[in-house]
């Protein structure tokens, strides 16, 4: 789907930047080599932003949580 038609990007590419890092709106017109034009699609940008951000925070809790091991796990057994 196109987010933004004056530079022609699509959520495609929007989902590119973020999983390069883009943080805001702006790294994403850095990150395609663009800048905002008409500034219409900016809500939709923010919009794939926060989910973006909410579900990789869902995601590192997930991981954190099956990463810890139980304490008797972690300590060494000496027969």
């Amino acid at each position: 789907m196109i987010v933004c038609s004056c530079n022609a990007l699509s959520h495609k590419d929007i989902e590119s930047a973020i999983d390069a890092g883009a943080s805001r709106p702006s790294d994403i017109y850095t990150a395609r080599k663009c800048r905002a034009q008409c500034g219409n699609c900016v809500p939709g940008m923010v919009c794939l932003l926060r989910q973006a951000l909410q579900n990789r925070k869902h995601m590192q809790a997930a991981v954190s949580q099956t990463s810890v091991l139980p304490a008797a796990a972690n300590q060494a057994v000496y027969l």
